[in-house]
């Protein structure tokens, strides 16, 4: 069998070792010859963003998935028409924008923080009065990692805020002071079979996700979100791995925005998982058996940004587990990540302790 994969990132690269031993085959779309996808598959070099080079992706293969959320919906739904497209046009549609993100949560009864639409500064300060101070300004879409959004703390930066965003559709989120932030990544394959594994708590720094742990909730939050992301899943007839991010307060989760492909949050379930989310999702999009979801003991995963630590001094640790996606070295880029597994909370957090200031020394180096 051969799949396309619409870039060719580290989600892709993941993508592909998962599948190889199942016995399929990868071919890349992407603009470089170095991207990590390109390093373990065939590549047709084009851009994600031109329908033209989707086309000749799509008559290389036999399905179509994607790694990227940037991808014209139109584009896709032409390929579809030609071979399966997995997760399908219309789910992705709703996550490349942030208005129709939140309205498809409301449909299903999801909740979000308050929102209004912005697409003038008289509409801006009218939904500051609406929603009140602090807010989050956000680019409608193509935003992500903290770009493109703007936390407007007093009536003094509300100008200021429309200045630098503007241009673009925006929407004006309340402010959400969370407890902590929580993502479900759930899988479905085409016959409707559906898997979810354990929430994992996530910590970001300057918008970007730094550590995931899991297992991390308890049983009425897992039950919660898994409710949520079936009704999602069932409604677009979904295949794939599903990701919804939440915000936890006082019992409550709030959804901030969703993913539908394989997630950073999740690259812990590589070592951490009876199956990865990767060979998931391609059992998903295939239709094939889906694999256990259960957690081997208790993991975490560190994001190593703009330089990898040396190897050595991460490996030396009992069940560290070293991932470089071949990447040149860029400040703040996602270069590779460390996944520890480990049998009770209090030992994987020794771990964590010891190897965050080694991944922080390399990037500052």
């Amino acid at each position: 069998m051969s799949i396309g994969i619409i870039g060719a990132g580290q989600l892709g690269r993941m993508m592909a070792l998962a599948g190889y031993p199942l016995g399929l085959r990868f071919t890349f779309l992407d603009k470089s010859e170095d991207s990590p996808g390109a390093q373990v598959g065939d590549i047709v070099l084009g851009d994600f963003m031109q329908a033209e080079d989707i086309r000749r992706l799509a008559g290389q293969v036999e399905l179509l998935t994607y790694d990227v959320e940037n991808v014209p919906v139109e584009a896709l739904e032409a390929a579809a028409s030609g071979i399966p497209v997995h997760p399908g046009p219309a789910i992705l549609g709703a996550a490349q924008d942030r208005l129709r993100e939140k309205e498809c949560f409301a449909r299903h009864g999801i909740e979000t923080a308050p929102y209004r639409s912005v697409d003038s500064l008289a509409e801006l300060e009218s939904a500051v009065k609406a929603l009140g101070l602090p807010a989050m300004l956000k680019r409608r879409r193509m935003g992500y990692d903290g770009r493109g959004q703007q936390l407007i703390r007093s009536e003094a930066e509300i100008a200021k805020a429309w200045e630098g965003l503007s241009g673009a559709p925006l929407i004006l989120e309340g402010f959400v002071d969370f407890e902590r932030e929580v993502s479900l990544i759930g899988v479905r394959n085409r016959s409707g079979d559906t898997r979810f594994y354990p929430l994992s708590e996530n910590r970001h720094e300057d918008g970007i996700l730094r550590l995931s742990i899991a297992p991390a909730a308890d049983p009425a939050l897992q039950a919660t979100a898994e409710k949520q992301l079936a009704a999602l899943m069932e409604a677009h007839d979904y295949a794939g791995i599903l990701t919804v991010e939440y915000f936890e307060k006082a019992g409550r989760l709030i959804a901030n925005e969703m993913a539908p492909r394989v997630h950073n949050s999740g690259h812990w379930t590589i070592e951490g998982a009876a199956t990865s989310q990767f060979e998931n999702h391609l059992r998903g999009i295939l239709d094939l058996p889906l694999g256990s979801t259960r957690p081997r003991g208790v993991s975490a995963m560190i994001n190593c940004l703009g330089r990898m630590p040396a190897l050595e001094g991460v490996i030396r640790h009992e069940d560290a587990h070293y991932h470089d996606y071949g990447k040149a070295p860029r400040p703040r880029r996602k270069l590779g990540h460390i996944t520890v597994v480990r049998d009770d909370r209090a030992s994987l957090d020794a771990v964590i302790d010891e190897l965050l200031p080694l991944v922080k020394a390399a990037e500052q180096a």
